[in-house]
């Protein structure tokens, strides 16, 4: 078999499962946040508010189209794979349009607190799916197919390329807020992945899939990222089990010390995690694994289960290798002393 028919024959076996995901909302609801104009003054536009609205891409039953993306199914009963970006959006509603142009409402089953992933489930039946393959298993230079709904309006795109990197870490917006996030054990690829391709499948030869599209670098050419499979088929696993996806849970919100930080905020450490509260919440978690083991605001850890954090290996790495129950040994900061503690790991609510 040639390799345009490995291609051919690949995207064939994909095509059926890959599906649309559209992102809607209520123009009350945009209103209220500034919409259409997003708190510019109305003298700036020629039109008025009306003919703005007017113009606006909608669905049929009327609501404003804000976003969308793609996904594929994994399950014939109608569970489904995207990014958790895609349907970041809590009060959003979602329809999935399959490749036989049939609509469905979706609802978010599950969305990985620390992966790009998020699961969707339609009530439908006896759906092609697709058979996810084993990401720990890629190689570089492997011919790679990516497929989805490009920019939101182009169905059945298709591109292929290779495996350029593996466990590649970038950071990446995740809403229309413009919040970051950071995506670390990426597989980078020269396959061209558009945002409407976000939730799409990343097909090997075989058909099978091997990561989900989630990022490409704006400003670069042929630089496309993909969250490896097999971080999503244990966010399955947990949905299937449990009905929820399990995650261990320490209970802090900190920032990343470099050494620019470490000047700004004239600390004695230029590594590690600094314990701090965010605008509308605390530094710690009440009631969580932090709390019980005496974490305070403020404390710098330094070290996890026997690695020292930094800007590339952080508390979310070392947790995420981790379960609910186990034993993290840490080393800490507090007012130029270092001690150590151990915290038994609840679970993410």
């Amino acid at each position: 078999m040639t390799y345009e028919e490995q291609v051919i024959q690949a995207v064939q076996k994909a095509l059926p499962a890959v599906v649309s995901v559209v992102v809607a909302k209520n123009l009350s609801s945009l209103e209220a946040q500034g919409f259409p104009f997003f708190g510019m003054p109305q003298e700036l536009f020629e039109e008025s508010e009306d003919e703005i609205i007017d113009r606006l891409p909608k669905t049929e039953d009327g609501k404003i189209r804000v976003g969308g993306g793609s996904g594929f199914i994994v399950d014939p009963s109608g569970i489904i794979l995207t990014n958790k970006h895609v349907v970041i959006d809590k009060d959003a509603e979602y329809t999935v349009i399959a490749q036989d142009e049939k609509k469905y409402s979706a609802r978010v089953v599950a969305r990985d607190p620390i992966n790009d992933v998020a699961i969707l489930k339609i009530d439908a039946d006896n759906l092609p799916t697709l058979e996810l393959g084993d990401s720990n298993k890629i190689a570089l230079g492997q011919t790679v197919v990516a497929i989805g709904n490009a920019l939101g309006e182009f169905k059945n795109t298709v591109s292929t390329g290779i495996v350029s990197g593996l466990s590649r870490l970038i950071s990446a917006i995740t809403d229309m807020k413009g919040n970051m996030e950071r995506l670390r054990g990426l597989i980078q690829t020269d396959a061209a992945i558009n945002p409407g391709n976000s939730g799409g499948p990343l097909v090997n030869l075989s058909g099978k899939v091997i990561g989900i599209n989630s990022a490409v670098v704006f400003g670069a050419q042929n630089i496309g990222f993909a969250i490896p499979i097999n971080k999503a088929r244990e966010d399955l696993e947990d949905v299937k089990k449990f009905g929820h996806i399990k995650k261990p849970f320490l209970g802090v919100r900190y920032l990343m010390l470099n050494k620019a930080i470490q000047r700004k905020l004239n600390l004695i450490t230029d590594h590690g995690c600094l314990v701090l509260r965010e605008k509308h919440g605390h530094g710690i978690v009440k009631g969580s694994a932090a709390d019980l083991a005496g974490i305070h605001e403020g404390d710098v850890i330094i070290e996890a289960g026997g690695t020292t954090l930094d800007e590339k290996t952080t508390l979310e790495d070392i947790l995420d290798k981790m379960k609910i129950g186990d034993t993290l040994k840490m080393k800490v900061w507090r007012a130029g002393k270092e001690f150590g503690t151990e915290v038994k790991l609840g679970e993410r609510s």
